[in-house]
């Protein structure tokens, strides 16, 4: 899958992929109960998404957060509120119909995507974390994918992104599959 952001070429932020860390679901509880206060009105849902969310594969030490929304549209109003707790709203972010919220400027903490209920993004997001959870064979595969590539392209966070392509969309089918 390549990158639908438009990721800057000035971005130097180093990749660094770490050992599983078992706080990271304590860091989402945390985090996820700080969301729901703000976006209270309009909030369906909540997960903890991505790599730190599976336990014991490596990952880029970043929580990200799934939101699930009433309306997508109405999330604006709340960029304030999001930027008192240290979020930068970054808009779509290269994906159309999602908020995207960033903490932690070049040392990312965590990431929050935010979808209107609906959004096939929601599932699937949701179906690769559980299908990596359930397959260890495939969480191990990914967890070592990731540590070669975060080695290879260090300060590149684009090819880093794109050389996961293949890998993701292979899950996301097995995944699809599955469900079915």
């Amino acid at each position: 899958m390549k990158s639908k952001r438009n990721i800057s070429k000035t971005d130097k932020r180093r990749i660094e992929v770490v050992s599983y860390n078992s706080n990271w679901k304590d860091m989402y509880k945390e985090e996820s109960e700080k969301i729901k206060n703000i976006l209270n009105d309009i909030i369906i849902d909540i997960h903890h998404i991505g790599s730190t969310a599976i336990p014991g594969i490596k990952a880029k030490p970043v929580i990200d957060i799934l939101v699930e929304v009433k309306d997508i549209e109405g999330v604006d109003q709340y960029n304030h509120k999001m930027k008192e707790l240290g979020y930068e709203a970054m808009g779509e972010y290269g994906i159309p119909k999602r908020r995207f919220f960033r903490k932690g400027e070049n040392n990312r903490t965590h990431h929050i995507h935010i979808f209107q209920t609906g959004n096939e993004e929601i599932e699937r997001h949701i179906n690769f974390k559980e299908y990596l959870i359930t397959h260890p064979d495939k969480s191990r595969e990914y967890s070592k994918l990731k540590e070669k590539l975060a080695n290879k392209y260090t300060y590149d966070v684009e090819n880093y992104t794109n050389c996961k392509s293949d890998f993701i969309k292979e899950i996301d089918r097995k995944a699809k599959l599955r469900r079915k």
